[in-house]
């Protein structure tokens, strides 16, 4: 597995979200993207990342982007973390980790899925790549930094 630099086009992928399939390259064009995969729907760390994209949402938003995760739950469990924690962006779900993979989000330790976020802008390239399992805030405050670079001037 290879991981998706900088530079690279976005592949050609598909994940599940609630209404059915949701193919990436559909979610580019029109705004910049910021993905993220996260291991585990309601576990602490990845709560702490949902309610600070979740809090900081409106930012992301008015700076061109849009905020989507990914993890292997299904939509059931997405729906009911959405919920709980008034998430206003979409979770999709991988449910094989095949999405993972094509982005080269490794495990970490070979068990835990990893937590690896993504800019990519409206042509589809990867403009940022942050990979840290224990940062998970922080991943927030890279990508706002991004995404702000990326925003369309007035």
């Amino acid at each position: 597995m290879s991981e998706l630099s900088i530079g690279s086009s976005i592949p050609d992928v598909t994940f599940t979200g609630p209404q059915g399939p949701v193919r990436v390259r559909d979610l580019v064009g029109e705004r910049a993207l910021v993905l993220y995969f996260y291991p585990k729907d309601e576990t602490p760390g990845c709560t702490a990342q949902a309610c600070a994209f979740r809090d900081q949402y409106q930012d992301f938003v008015d700076a061109g982007a849009e905020v989507v995760g990914v993890s292997a739950q299904d939509a059931e469990s997405h729906e009911g973390f959405q919920k709980h924690h008034r998430l206003p962006f979409k979770l999709l779900s991988d449910p094989g980790g095949a999405g993972a993979k094509a982005f080269g989000v490794k495990k970490t330790f070979g068990l835990i899925p990893g937590r690896v976020t993504f800019v990519i802008d409206r042509g589809g390239v990867v403009r940022m790549r942050f990979d840290s399992q224990l940062q998970a805030k922080r991943h927030i405050a890279e990508a706002l930094t991004v995404v702000k670079k990326l925003a369309p001037t007035a």
